[in-house]
């Protein structure tokens, strides 16, 4: 291999490695703050802050007094670090992986523990405004067709129904279509409010610019809820 060719090489890989290293500590920044780690849908919550300073073979980070009872594989969780470009490391005091996140949506990152399931690390302010916003989903709502009539009356609750889920209660004299869907559970994922059958079949709504929830994706006759 030919003196040019290797010393283009060289600069190659030296500036990916200097690439790698500002994209890290761009997120390694970023990252420096209080998050919300929890089961996707918040039924179990801690705080977790992450800091700056070194620790080993990573990061500092303080967990909540709660957190292992609320989740008992943080007590393996030492320190934080970044890896590769997008990786957020909780690790244990020999660096291994406790679990690997990855950023999904801006400021959500996910996180899957194999046998357990996912997990969410999101910024704290977020995700307590994320709560509220769930708070706000608890009551009366109306099922309605694009022309607004009604179909369909249902209640969601608070009520915990198995993991990160929640009761749903439909009213009698539904729309046949949906008596024969018959959601029991909803939860709030994402922005969209997702009703359960008791089958395991789901209905996926998302809000729109007028305050009414649309079932996606839509359809030329339309299944909206309104809160009531």
């Amino acid at each position: 291999m030919s003196f040019f060719r290797v010393a283009a090489l060289s600069v190659v890989a030296l500036v990916a490695a200097t690439g790698l290293a500002h994209a890290q500590d761009a997120l390694k920044k970023d990252m420096i703050g209080q998050w919300e780690l929890s089961t996707t849908e918040r039924s179990k919550t801690c705080v977790v802050t992450l800091k700056g300073d070194a620790a080993g073979q990573g990061s500092k980070l303080e967990l909540e007094p709660a957190c292992k009872t609320a989740l008992p594989f943080t007590k393996d969780i030492a320190a934080w670090s970044v890896k590769g470009l997008d990786i957020v490391r909780l690790q244990d005091a020999t660096g291994e992986a406790v679990i690997d996140f990855t950023e999904v949506e801006a400021g959500i990152f996910e996180g899957l523990r194999q046998g357990e399931g996912v997990y969410i690390l999101q910024n704290l302010a977020a995700a307590r405004s994320m709560a509220k916003s769930m708070d706000q989903m608890i009551g009366d709502w109306a099922m309605v067709r694009g022309n607004g009539q009604p179909i369909c009356s249902l209640v969601l609750t608070n009520t915990e129904s198995g993991p990160d889920n929640f009761q749903v209660f439909v009213k009698p004299k539904c729309d046949p279509a949906i008596a024969q869907f018959n959601p029991t559970q909803w939860r709030l994922e994402r922005g969209q409010i997702i009703l359960m059958s008791k089958a395991g079949a789901t209905w996926q709504f998302e809000a729109d610019d007028n305050a009414q929830w649309r079932r996606v994706p839509d359809t030329a006759d339309p299944l909206i809820m309104l809160r009531q």
